[in-house]
């Protein structure tokens, strides 16, 4: 296993993560998400990703079970809220601790941050930010990130926000993949700037739950491979069988730093598959965006956001 750096936490991390939405469909059954994170842990990948919304609190229950027996001191457990409200997002975080069956997490990061008013609501004085301080300080979570889907704009914007409010995140959670190069890119919009600012830099949807397979452009190795190369902190990847896990300790110990002419050559097949967007619908459409679908998530504001 290749370990990283988080950004300026220190910590050390897995290149390559367990993402926890797959862990709870029901397609895969209990046992088989349970052997899947454990599995994966026993071949050092330690980092594994959730959120309080996967699958009505499943995904987060089951990979609570997971971590029992040991697991859990071998593990950088990370999930997310939606709650842009104190209370919503006290609430959720409560759950999240609850279903997880831990006593703190190591990472909380506000999650679907896709609207410009987001970090407002976030960052507000009675705004999920402040849950999450309240939170870190009573020993219930260790560091606070943000994730995104949509637009690298609404990153950015949320970072200055942050920044204008004296606060820095530890870690940004975004798009990072061969067809991001070519539209609308977090790759060159946001990813400079965490590394300049030395924020953890969490890739996700390098295959965006094998859609970007159906440009018969690129093979999943290729697709790891990519998001490997990049400054990330930890690729996060979707793993629904042990096959796929075993695919994935493939793409890690066959990677290596790609050549200038390996990346052109990449980048050269999936061009014209890539600049409508049509292969990241999680940036052209609201299908992938379930707080768009769940608006209750959110959490009514307390009061007026602050700035208007």
């Amino acid at each position: 296993m290749i370990y990283r750096t988080l950004g300026s936490t220190g910590e050390k991390v897995s290149a390559l993560g367990v993402g926890g939405w797959h862990l709870g469909l029901p397609t895969v059954d209990e046992q088989t998400a349970i052997r899947i994170v454990r599995s994966a842990v026993d071949g050092g990948i330690n980092f594994l990703d959730n959120s309080w919304d996967y699958n009505n609190g499943e995904s987060e229950i089951r990979m609570g079970k997971a971590l029992r027996d040991g697991y859990r001191q071998n593990a950088f457990v990370m999930t997310k809220i939606d709650g842009r409200s104190a209370k919503e997002a006290a609430r959720q975080l409560e759950e999240s601790l609850r279903r997880l069956q831990v006593d703190c997490i190591d990472l909380v990061q506000h999650h679907e941050v896709i609207r410009f008013e987001d970090p407002h609501r976030i960052f507000d004085e009675h705004g999920a930010n402040a849950a999450l301080l309240t939170a870190r300080d009573a020993g219930k979570l260790r560091y606070i990130g943000f994730t995104g889907h949509k637009d690298p704009t609404v990153h950015r914007y949320t970072l200055d926000v942050a920044e204008s409010r004296g606060f820095k995140f530890d870690t940004v959670q975004m798009p990072l993949n061969l067809m991001d190069a070519h539209y609308r890119s977090f790759e060159k919009q946001v990813l400079p700037e965490l590394v300049r600012r030395n924020i953890g830099v969490l890739g996700m949807k390098s295959m965006a739950n094998g859609i970007l397979l159906k440009s018969h452009t690129v093979t999943p190795i290729e697709c790891l491979h990519y998001a490997l190369n990049l400054p990330t902190s930890v690729v996060i990847t979707g793993i629904d069988s042990l096959e796929i896990l075993a695919q994935a300790f493939e793409a890690v110990s066959t990677f290596h730093p790609l050549s200038t002419e390996a990346l052109a050559a990449m980048l050269a097949k999936t061009e014209t598959a890539a600049v409508t967007g049509r292969f990241e619908p999680f940036k052209t459409t609201s299908i992938f965006d379930a707080t768009a679908q769940n608006p209750q998530w959110l959490g009514e504001p307390e009061t007026l956001p602050s700035q208007y």
